[in-house]
């Protein structure tokens, strides 16, 4: 659905970065080691390139003007997906069809909506992306406080998806769209409790399911509200459910505009801050991350306006999606509290996992510009690389099995 052709900067789209495997050791080498930064924007110049740039973005210029700054390298467009999700996107573009906010229907394997006529329909293109079969990730958190000391909270996260799944094709028809555990490993007063979610396509036909393990009560329950702003495990408040993966779940209390495309300075390329041989001492700083280890490109975004609906709760009363075109991926997030000002402001730095034909934000950052504070999720530096290859049964995504996972 992305535009080939280029523009300015931006070069055409020639098929991304040819799929290659890992190291021995299961690391990704940095496509484009010797590449150098072409300038800096930092507080001083912002104003020149202002037209491009996220009013987060803007916003930690301004905040921080001493030490934040965007290196921006060449933009080298290496999204890419397998030709089966080309294929079968080819076919959604005639078939699928979205019912409200929260139905996706006729849509199979693909993006359902590659010609978007809505702004919903693009962030159901981000939800239902190709992301391999199944996942395992070594989740490692920062809360940061604003003097800049941080705690790391961990967990491990598995999903099978059941929707773009090459080896087993689903349609939106089914109604499930992937199936999530995660485990707390710490902070220790959280530790051992475990999550299962069954994330499904149409909200109409019954919407998420959701069960906890609470090692404090020893044992398995449903949860009747596990989405929107609801704060997510492990995070002390500074995630809600709904910010995971940039976002997740139930569109149904926002109402959405289709602003349109614009180019924008974004995170894009990012090996050189998932370096595993750096520690988290070298990433988290005062205010904000290293910048020095970051690499901002120009790429096309849909650009996208949700308003919180009347007679609805949400903690943000507005939010502006910045959705990358090649990938369908969200890549920034403005986050307006219900006075109207800017309140968070969520980056995904993508990295292309060109072992499986898929793209993703990690690190994902979260800044609280009331607080000072900030949030840094999806790191691995310090433990495993995420596993793509990893095998599961269906009945391990069962509340049975997660009940049994307990007890051990």
């Amino acid at each position: 659905g992305a535009q080939r052709a280029g523009e300015g900067a931006i070069p055409e789209w020639t098929g991304g970065i040819p799929q290659h495997e890992r190291t021995a050791d299961n690391l990704y080498v940095h496509p484009f080691p010797d590449d150098k930064p072409e300038f800096v924007i930092d507080a001083k110049n912002m104003g020149q390139y202002a037209e491009h740039l996220m009013l987060g973005t803007a916003t930690l210029l301004k905040r921080y003007p001493e030490t934040y700054r965007l290196p921006v390298y060449q933009t080298r467009r290496t999204a890419f997906f397998p030709e089966e999700i080309y294929a079968a996107t080819r076919k959604n573009a005639e078939t699928a069809t979205l019912s409200g906010t929260d139905a996706v229907k006729d849509a199979s394997l693909g993006f359902p909506f590659p010609i978007p006529g809505s702004a919903a329909e693009v962030i159901w293109n981000h939800k239902m992306k190709y992301r391999g079969p199944t996942a395992r990730r070594y989740n490692n958190q920062a809360i940061v406080l604003a003097d800049g000391s941080f705690t790391i909270s961990k967990l491990v996260e598995e999903v099978m998806f059941a929707y773009a799944n090459i080896a087993a094709p689903g349609q939106a028809s089914d109604n499930l769209l992937l199936m999530y555990r995660s485990r707390v490993i710490q902070p220790p007063k959280d530790a051992g409790q475990l999550i299962l979610v069954h994330e499904n396509t149409d909200a109409e036909m019954g919407g998420r399911r959701a069960w906890i393990y609470n090692p404090g009560v020893r044992r398995v329950r449903r949860v009747p509200d596990a989405g929107y702003d609801n704060p997510s495990t492990g995070t002390d408040g500074n995630q809600t459910n709904d910010q995971i993966d940039m976002f997740n779940g139930s569109l149904a209390r926002y109402d959405w505009q289709l602003v349109g495309k614009k180019s924008v300075y974004i995170p894009y390329n990012s090996y050189n801050i998932n370096d595993m041989s750096l520690k988290y001492t070298d990433i988290i700083g005062k205010g904000h991350i290293n910048q020095e280890l970051t690499r901002y490109e120009l790429h096309r975004v849909w650009v996208i306006d949700a308003t919180l609906r009347d007679n609805v709760r949400h903690q943000f009363g507005r939010r502006t999606f910045y959705v990358d075109e090649d990938s369908w991926t969200i890549v920034g997030v403005d986050c307006y509290d219900a006075r109207g000002q800017l309140w968070k402001f969520q980056e995904g730095h993508l990295v292309i996992a060109y072992d499986v034909g898929t793209i993703g934000g990690v690190p994902e950052l979260i800044y609280d510009f009331q607080s000072g504070r900030y949030f840094a999720t999806a790191m691995v530096n310090e433990d495993k690389p995420n596993d793509f290859g990893v095998e599961f049964d269906e009945q391990y995504f069962s509340p049975q099995a997660l009940k049994k996972s307990a007890i051990r």
